[in-house]
């Protein structure tokens, strides 16, 4: 056994992991990342969506604007043919969303963590896991076969759909398959579609295509009919063919360079924490694809957890505050199932009852516009907000969007380091913690006083602070 202690070991180096682990090491935590593959970024991957609220994380990273010059933007989303979500209404810098494949979100992030020092650990598969009161003893197998043992205070499972941390434990993963024998492919088109994404359901047939932006495209589709094992071999005859049914024509698809099938659930562990382990992402809740939700629900998993394990593990904060991530995160976790289950049994209703469902929710939303900006803000996830005590300001748990801030700066740039951020009428001058605090000024005349946590939500307001009163604030909340 390794005698020494980690102060966090992170499993699984997807986008999850990576941020996170990213997240803790530039924090000064020192971070062990396991992932049992082969150092190899695979490009095999489903997700083709950065919503707003994740570019709002990133860019309070600084790495935004390198993503959105790699990816291509999208106005407008469309649903069942007829509705239209303009995305240039939200109340965001980022109002649109981001195409572009998952991989390059993973590059990036494993860049960024490997700069500032993360320990990965390939071929590092995780076999068993205990914990006590003082800490996490994690077996693992190495790629030589040989297992041995890794201590820590804290470990997270971002290791997926499968987790070994979450079987560890014995988080049981309750939920159902929606969709059966989905057919995945990758492909050369020699018609280029109309619009960016292309999405439509027709009958029994659902069909998804999404540009790599190196000449191939990634297809998903499904026919109700075909219900086969995932291990069924995929051939591009039933690509062709569903696509044909579901877009109207199969865009002359060929040279396909990889296919696949699986099938798409909805689960979520009960628990988001046990101890001093945690869950986040795919290994915490997984859902359907509609909406593109799943990679941005575990890069926002990650947003709220990460600066609350620095702060922990730094001792700016007692343990108590990780019990703030499941109260807060597992409520999301619950109404993406809930929004993107909706969105897909819609768009593969076949009954005439629920066609006329479908129709009447359609045309409310297309002419009801809170309903629709609500629709919008759980997709792109800035509608949603955090439970506050009771008794506290009306701001508090509300996410921040990137204001002004005298000077001439913004919001999100001064959360870059991690950092908590005053935002005050007035200067405030109070104890030194320039290393995870910020104080700057409104650019506007407004007069609440609003402490900004590192993952852009309010921790605390006050329409007419005195100093007393924030630095009271600021011994609660950033230590």
């Amino acid at each position: 056994m390794n005698g020494t202690t980690l102060p966090v070991i992170v499993v699984g180096s997807g986008p999850t992991g990576l941020l996170l682990a990213g997240d803790l090491a530039e924090a000064g935590v020192p971070v062990t990342l396991l992932e049992k593959r082969p150092h190899k970024i695979s490009n095999l991957s489903r997700a083709f969506v950065l919503h707003a609220r994740t570019l709002e994380q990133l860019d309070a990273r600084d790495l935004a604007d390198e993503l959105e010059a790699l990816g291509q933007r999208l106005d407008r989303l469309s649903l069942f043919g007829r509705l239209g979500m303009d995305l240039g209404a939200l109340p965001s810098r980022f109002n649109h969303l981001l195409v572009l494949p998952q991989y390059e979100v993973e590059k990036v992030l494993e860049r960024r963590a490997k700069e500032a020092g993360v320990d990965f650990r390939y071929e590092t598969e995780v076999t068993g896991l205990s914990q006590d009161a003082d800490g996490v003893t994690v077996e693992v197998r190495g790629a030589e076969g040989v297992t041995r043992t890794l201590r820590a205070a804290y470990v997270v499972g971002a290791d997926g759909m499968r987790s070994a941390v979450r079987g560890a434990v014995g988080l049981p993963f309750p939920g159902r398959s929606v969709i059966r024998s989905v057919v995945l492919a990758d492909v050369r088109l020699a018609e280029k579609p109309d619009t960016l994404l292309t999405v439509n359901a027709v009958g029994d047939a659902f069909a998804f295509l999404a540009p790599f932006g190196d000449g191939y495209y990634r297809v998903i589709g499904w026919h109700r009919s075909r219900d086969v094992p995932d291990g069924e071999p995929v051939d591009l005859a039933e690509v062709k063919e569903i696509t044909r049914l579901a877009l109207g024509r199969d865009f002359g698809m060929h040279d396909a360079r990889w296919m696949s099938r699986f099938h798409s659930g909805e689960r979520q562990a009960p628990a988001y924490r046990v101890g001093r382990v945690f869950l986040a992402g795919d290994a915490a809740h997984v859902h359907t694809p509609a909406g593109g939700q799943g990679m941005n629900t575990g890069l926002q998993d990650a947003a709220n957890l990460s600066w609350k394990l620095a702060a922990v593990a730094a001792g700016h904060a007692g343990p108590a505050l990780l019990d703030s991530y499941q109260a807060e995160r597992h409520p999301v976790g619950r109404a993406v199932l809930r929004s993107s289950g909706g969105i897909v049994r819609l768009a593969m209703a076949k009954r005439p009852w629920t066609l006329a469902a479908r129709a009447a929710l359609t045309a409310f939303l297309d002419t009801v516009g809170p309903a629709r900006r609500k629709v919008a803000g759980q997709v792109t996830g800035v509608g949603y907000r955090y439970p506050a005590p009771r008794g506290a300001h009306r701001l508090t748990g509300a996410r921040v969007p990137d204001v002004a801030l005298a000077g001439g700066g913004r919001l999100y740039e001064a959360l870059r380091g991690g950092r908590f951020v005053l935002i005050a009428p007035e200067a405030y001058e109070g104890p030194g913690r320039s290393d995870r605090l910020a104080v700057e000024r409104w650019a506007s005349d407004r007069r609440t006083t609003v402490l900004v946590r590192p993952d852009g939500y309010v921790a605390w307001a006050c329409d007419a602070a005195g100093p007393q009163g924030v630095a009271a604030a600021l011994a609660a909340h950033v230590g």
